[in-house]
């Protein structure tokens, strides 16, 4: 996503990203015989595709113009505290236990590497890192509203039948900025190619896997995977774009691993009677 904003600019960069996706999942719904529960249920799918991608997409690819992809990545590993809290309030999953202190630790491990690597001081390069910082947080809002969205209204359904119509849904959402704003200069393969590994990879084929995550496990335990982000974020940031890590950022890093383990319920105490 770095490497397509910084010449597609973000809207064109989010809308082509979905519109990849779409293309990369319709012909596998179709070659399914899936096409008729798609049209059954378009509204609500499409909807998903507005708040779990449109929305969320253009707010990463508006902070990557400022922010690190490292920060991005810690920031978006926020998503479970939102995704809790929505499928508390909403749906009634109150979290208990060990699954509350491991949110509270992943947070906690977020909360200290953001604190030493977010920025609120203006940027000559790009928009304000706080403006950034922010559009992320909603971005994770969305993520959480969207999973408890489909946990509660389209459960049943089959993950393809989600992923497919949510990227059409948010290509739908995202066409008029996406022509309007279309870069005046071609983009270099690179940023072509960079793109087509989002779409295809980690759209497609992610999404598949994440909306049937959600079925299975539920929403609040499918977000805690939002955790893990940041360790690869961090490792693909200095091989591709020679971005730096320091000691700090690999004790958050095992802080919010820890995190996850405990909110996904990997890690569980057991108390013994004699």
């Amino acid at each position: 996503m770095r490497l397509g904003t910084v010449e597609f600019g973000p809207l064109p960069t989010a809308g082509l990203r979905v519109s990849i996706a779409a293309l990369f999942l319709l012909p596998l719904l179709l070659a399914r015989g899936l096409g008729p529960q798609l049209v059954r249920h378009w509204r609500k799918i499409f909807l998903v595709g507005l708040i779990n991608s449109a929305i969320p997409f253009a707010c990463f690819s508006f902070a990557l113009l400022t922010i690190s992809t490292g920060l991005s990545a810690i920031l978006n590993a926020t998503v479970p505290l939102f995704g809790a809290v929505v499928a508390w309030v909403w749906l009634k999953d109150r979290p208990h236990g060990l699954r509350i202190l491991g949110l509270v630790i992943g947070f906690a491990g977020v909360a200290l590497l953001a604190s030493e690597k977010a920025s609120f001081k203006p940027n000559a390069s790009g928009p304000a890192s706080g403006w950034a910082v922010l559009a992320i947080l909603l971005a994770c809002l969305c993520y959480g509203v969207a999973a408890s969205y489909t946990k509660r209204y389209l459960s049943g359904l089959p993950a393809l039948v989600t992923a497919t119509g949510s990227q059409l849904g948010a290509s739908l959402g995202l066409v008029l900025p996406t022509l309007w704003l279309w870069p005046q200069r071609m983009p270099s393969p690179t940023a072509w190619l960079a793109l087509l590994a989002v779409g295809v990879l980690c759209t497609g084929v992610a999404y598949i896997l994440y909306f049937r995550l959600i079925e299975n496990v539920g929403p609040a335990r499918s977000l805690t995977v939002t955790f893990v982000i940041p360790v690869f974020a961090v490792i693909y940031g200095v091989i591709l774009l020679g971005e730096t890590v320091s000691a700090w950022m690999l004790v958050c890093a095992a802080i919010i691993v820890c995190g996850t383990a405990l909110s996904a319920g990997l890690i569980q105490l057991q108390r013994y009677s004699r």
